[in-house]
């Protein structure tokens, strides 16, 4: 991975600069630091980290009906090995993001996908739900560092309207994820019990630690680091979630992805219990899914280097509110069986491929002084508001679309609010990108500067 190495050189070596770099607009980056391209092997690693999420709740999706039988459960019960996944992966941001701040990303990078590993295994023979549910969680600690240091990198490398463009690049490489995974899950089950998916997982987390080790160097220069602490966090998360249209922003990516999960952890027991498809077939519908995601995403990174990002969210936003009403009415009336449920959640899902990316990029783009931290708050936000919609969809025994129907679209309605009544008095400022004076004006000042003015 020489290449993705040479994207991330150090900006105190610019002797060492290989002439195959491009250097554009060097006030449009972090303060040291001329923008480069950044190598498609850095693409592809970073797209791995980020699809740690997916692939870690996605994967066994289509064996939860088998594991509540195998592990004498309920369906409720089972769905705690999802939301421990969720409360995992939330609270291991919120504390990775600010460290990754202090001491760079590639040392917490490295810890997190080690753990990951290990924790994979212990999920594997687990031989209880409660040892799997305390397995997920570690699991997913570990698994939360690849999700909020690849943000966070991003944000060391690109600025401006680039942000929403590359993060519609990885979700073409990460929503591989999620249409390959239940198919996988759901053909691996064919050849041996739900163990063997967990297993699949331990080894995709040993491939990632081998490629950060071997293929990725710090990003986050030494005089760019922030100090101070846990005192420094807190006072950096207290600075985030006084800032209206932060927090706008990063609700409405949350809803978002609620609404997703919602979709996740009820959709196995509606197609398979309900509707009688079969583990193979499920991940056939789910991976059709995944496809429409990908095809939002990939038209949003064409389209927002001349749309507005906050016009392009509001799109998003408006076409998943039409899916999830017609979802609702299909799931209420029983009209078009499968069919009626199936393509009415195919829009209201694949549109959310137009709220994360621009949710996440105007979001970060208004702190980059502390990317880390504020990558962090987004991405908790969306775990914790997620695993609270995920067991609303399962707490009753599932015998119809309509819980799932319901909590989607409850979360889709929440996420427009939270942009509408959020961001509306500072639509102007966060609509535009900022200019290379604008950036270079305010990274010039000192970090103490900036903590002062929270």
């Amino acid at each position: 991975m020489s290449s993705a190495q040479s994207s991330t050189q150090p900006p105190d070596q610019p002797a060492d600069q290989p002439p195959e770099q491009s250097v554009e607009n060097p006030t449009d980056q972090p303060p040291g630091q001329a923008r480069r391209r950044i190598a498609p092997m850095l693409i592809v690693l970073l797209g791995g980290l980020t699809a740690l999420g997916p692939m870690t709740i996605d994967l066994y999706l289509p064996a939860l009906p088998h594991m509540t039988r195998e592990l004498h459960s309920s369906q409720t019960l089972l769905q705690l090995t999802l939301t421990a996944a969720l409360v995992g992966l939330a609270s291991g941001q919120a504390v990775v993001g600010p460290l990754s701040d202090a001491v760079g990303r590639r040392r917490p990078l490295l810890v997190g996908l080690g753990t990951y590993a290990v924790a994979s295994v212990v999920c594997a023979v687990a031989p209880t739900v409660e040892v799997l549910v305390a397995g997920r969680v570690v699991q997913a600690l570990g698994g939360a560092a690849g999700i909020v240091i690849a943000r966070a990198i991003v944000r060391d490398l690109v600025s401006g309207r680039e942000i929403a463009r590359l993060f519609s690049l990885l979700l073409l490489v990460t929503g591989l994820a999620p249409i390959l995974a239940p198919v996988v899950g759901g053909q691996l089950l064919r050849l041996g019990s739900w163990r063997m998916l967990f297993g699949v997982l331990t080894a995709f987390g040993v491939v990632l630690f081998v490629g950060v080790l071997f293929g990725l160097r710090e990003t986050l220069p030494v005089e760019r680091r922030r100090h101070g602490g846990a005192r420094d966090a807190a006072h950096s998360y207290l600075r985030l979630v006084r800032d209206r249209s932060f927090l706008g922003y990063a609700l409405a990516g949350g809803f978002g992805f609620a609404g997703m999960f919602a979709y996740i952890s009820g959709s196995p027991f509606v197609y398979q219990e309900v509707f009688g498809i079969s583990p193979q077939f499920y991940g056939v519908l789910f991976g059709l899914n995944g496809l429409g995601l990908m095809a939002f995403s990939q038209t949003n990174g064409r389209l927002v280097r001349r749309v507005d990002p906050r016009r392009l969210l509001a799109i998003g936003q408006f076409t998943s509110l039409a899916g999830a009403i017609l979802l609702v009415l299909a799931a209420a009336t029983s009209v078009g069986g499968v069919v009626g449920v199936l393509l009415p959640l195919f829009v209201a899902v694949a549109s959310l491929g137009m709220v994360g990316p621009n949710a996440m990029a105007l979001g970060l783009a208004q702190h980059p002084e502390m990317a880390g931290t504020a990558s962090a708050l987004i991405g908790t936000l969306q775990f914790v508001v997620g695993a609270l919609a995920g067991p609303l969809v399962t707490a009753v025994q599932v015998r119809s679309a309509l819980p799932m129907a319901t909590v989607v679209a409850g979360c889709v309605v929440l996420g427009i609010l939270a942009r509408v009544v959020l961001t509306r008095d500072r639509s102007e400022e966060a609509s535009e990108p900022e200019s290379p004076e604008e950036l270079s004006g305010r990274r010039a000042r000192p970090a103490t500067a900036s903590a002062e003015e929270g």
